[in-house]
């Protein structure tokens, strides 16, 4: 039974309370072959939509829960696919009919069935080096999957500081209601955002770098080191963590400007 079935069951009276919510409950879970165990009900939930970490799945395992998806949701985010399988997952998304945005730099696709609207808030999206793209693309595609319109400007780090005041400038003009900034190295991008803004900052220390505090670990130690107040740190290289954060914030914050 559909949702709106079972719901309908209940009004009528053909159904109890009891039979309704574990109805409900086996409908927000699909299960594929006994390997996968698929939330579809996540985005009415939470607003997020369902994603796929394929770096540690065989590919046919990533096309069978991709399938299964897209036949019960309109969009999923696919994160992290092998090198030797991006080509063919992309062959088998476009055999699916379904549309498919990719992320520069990047090993991860928002593949959707209907266009997606972006009546959501918006996102600033900032990175220190041209090297820390692949991880702020990942947190885009996740902003946009979630609704957001995404404003991103790349490059623009402290080893070139005043690169970084009329990105700012713009960001507050386009009145973003959250920016997510990725920086390696020693990660200090973060900290100086969010001493210049009143706008809730993410920080997303990415694994460049190397020799002492390398692969994201000197970036990490620094944000969550920050004096900063207003900075949010994720995990290394999360962009989709970051992603979802920022989207729920700026999400939240345009329902309550529309509602006002």
């Amino acid at each position: 039974m559909e949702i709106h079935e079972i719901l309908e069951s209940l009004k009528a009276g053909k159904t109890s309370i009891n039979n309704a919510k574990k109805l409900l409950s086996l409908y927000s879970i699909e299960e594929i072959e006994g390997f996968a165990k698929i939330d579809i009900n996540r985005r009415k939930r939470r607003g997020i939509p369902e994603v796929i970490f394929a770096e540690t799945k065989e590919l046919d395992e990533n096309k069978k829960i991709l399938k299964k998806i897209l036949e019960k949701t309109n969009s999923v985010i696919i994160s992290r696919i092998k090198k030797e399988d991006y080509p063919k997952i992309l062959s088998f998304a476009k055999k699916l009919k379904v549309k498919i945005r990719t992320g520069k730099n990047s090993s991860s696709l928002l593949l959707f069935k209907k266009p997606i609207k972006f009546h959501g808030g918006k996102v600033g999206i900032i990175t220190a080096g041209t090297s820390d793209i692949g991880v702020a693309e990942e947190s885009r595609l996740m902003c946009e999957a979630m609704n957001c319109k995404c404003i991103t400007r790349y490059d623009v780090g402290v080893a070139g500081i005043q690169r970084i005041f009329p990105v700012l400038k713009e960001m507050i003009n386009e009145d973003v209601d959250c920016i997510i900034v990725a920086a390696g190295m020693e990660g200090a991008l973060a900290t100086l955002v969010s001493t210049l803004v009143d706008i809730p900052i993410i920080g997303i220390p990415t694994s460049v770098g190397y020799g002492y505090g390398e692969k994201g670990i000197a970036a990490l130690a620094s944000m969550l080191q920050s004096c900063s107040l207003g900075l949010s740190v994720v995990n290394i290289d999360n962009g989709i963590a970051a992603g979802g954060i920022a989207a729920n914030i700026a999400n939240r914050a345009n329902r309550k400007n529309i509602s006002n």
